[in-house]
């Protein structure tokens, strides 16, 4: 069986943890399974080299910003093929660039383009574990160093995974699979045993932080079967994220995911003529912020008023961006003081109900929700931030995630 393995940042956040993740990798080779590892920097590591840069540079040039960020994945890759060396097992690590992993030339932020898997395809007919090192390319015209952005470790095993044609991706962290809702906040909460691309991906974007969601969308795009599991209880079977016809009962609601990242921007009194909310969100477009929820109220006396909500980090920049646009409203103010609850499920598809029972649960419990989105399988509601926790637990309590 071949298989690709991914080793997040808190797998590999100190030496005695390295040697832990060889110990599992071991135990795999052992059984005369196919290994290619992908690792990510040692925890903590990729802030301190930001750091680094910033001391010279408060806006570094991106491609040396990669040239040094990429290094972090490389010292992890080296490491881990030493230890497993030293043990006896044929082991050889790769930077992304050795890999194959050919990117576009957007730098810090780069799209994967193709893989060229020969040298990974001489080491395993070696008999050999590869050790990859993740969140790193190189660029198809220049040949820079380029990186693939936060969470790209995890993208680039499932990438390979897809390349190789791999019998299963496991993707280590330090949580045991996907739960039906922040453990830390419900206590009740339930480790799913599978969950369809789709779900994962809803969950991803709404706040779930176990997987990135590019690597899931890929994972979809390439049939990669997905473990997330925990690389401290490796004897735990993780979660698996697969294609929905793969899942046998497909429960009505999933999970409830929390987004505390978010910011409320409301513009009231905008002049209500065409093309003026199109004006607004090409420029925020333009200036890579992304837009989530957007509510607009009917026009009345030529005024409308519009409420979107962006990522916190975002805040800056869409302050500048928005004061183009002043003139184009009475006023405009930011709210910090909210979050994202939504509910997820592949079942929403065919039960109704699903949606009342969400908003009866909240106002049972005086949680008046500011905006709601929804597509097939979510629905989002942007409420206070001081109700997030009791949202959460009130909704999952609810739909009795914990049966």
């Amino acid at each position: 069986m071949l298989r690709v393995l991914k080793f997040g940042g808190t797998s590999v956040g100190t030496l005695q943890r390295i040697q832990n993740v060889a110990n599992i990798i071991k135990k795999y080779k052992d059984n005369e399974d196919s290994i290619v590892a992908v690792v990510s920097a040692m925890s903590g590591e990729t802030n301190k080299l930001i750091e680094y840069a910033n001391f010279f540079s408060s806006n570094p040039e991106a491609l040396e910003l990669d040239m040094l960020l990429s290094s972090g994945e490389r010292v992890t890759s080296a490491l881990l093929s030493i230890a497993l060396n030293e043990q006896g097992y044929k082991t050889t690590s790769m930077s992304g660039r050795e890999a194959g992993m050919i990117t576009d030339n957007n730098h810090t932020s780069a799209r994967i383009q193709n893989i060229d898997t020969s040298n990974i395809v001489k080491a395993l007919d070696d008999s050999k574990i590869i050790i990859v090192a993740g969140f790193q390319g190189v660029s198809i015209d220049t040949h820079r160093v380029t990186t693939l952005g936060r969470g790209g470790s995890d993208l680039s095993a499932v990438a390979l995974a897809g390349a190789l044609k791999a019998d299963i991706c496991e993707i280590y962290t330090d949580v045991d699979g996907i739960y039906t809702t922040d453990p830390r906040i419900e206590p009740k909460a339930k480790k799913l045993s599978q969950i369809s691309y789709d779900e994962m991906l809803e969950l991803a974007s709404s706040g779930a932080k176990v997987l990135q969601n590019r690597s899931v969308e890929m994972a979809k795009k390439l049939n990669v079967n997905l473990v997330s599991r925990s690389s401290f209880t490796p004897e735990v079977e993780g979660t698996l994220i697969t294609k929905e016809e793969n899942i046998m009962e497909k429960a009505i609601v999933s999970g409830i995911a929390l987004d505390r990242d978010q910011i409320r921007v409301g513009m009231y009194g905008v002049i209500d003529k065409p093309g003026i909310a199109s004006s607004i969100f090409t420029t925020l477009a333009d200036a890579n912020i992304n837009v989530d929820m957007i509510v607009q109220t009917v026009g009345l006396d030529g005024k409308t008023n519009l409420d979107f909500t962006i990522p916190t980090n975002d805040l800056d920049k869409t302050k500048s961006v928005m004061e183009q646009f002043q003139e184009d409203s009475y006023k405009i103010d930011y709210n910090e003081s909210i979050c994202k609850v939504s509910i997820v499920g592949v079942g929403m598809k065919s039960h109704t109900g699903v949606a009342s029972k969400a908003f009866s649960t909240l106002a049972q419990n005086n949680i008046n929700i500011r905006i709601i989105s929804t597509s097939e399988i979510k629905i989002s509601m942007i409420i206070e931030e001081k109700y997030a926790e009791l949202a959460v637990r009130s909704l999952h309590d609810a739909y009795e995630l914990d049966k």
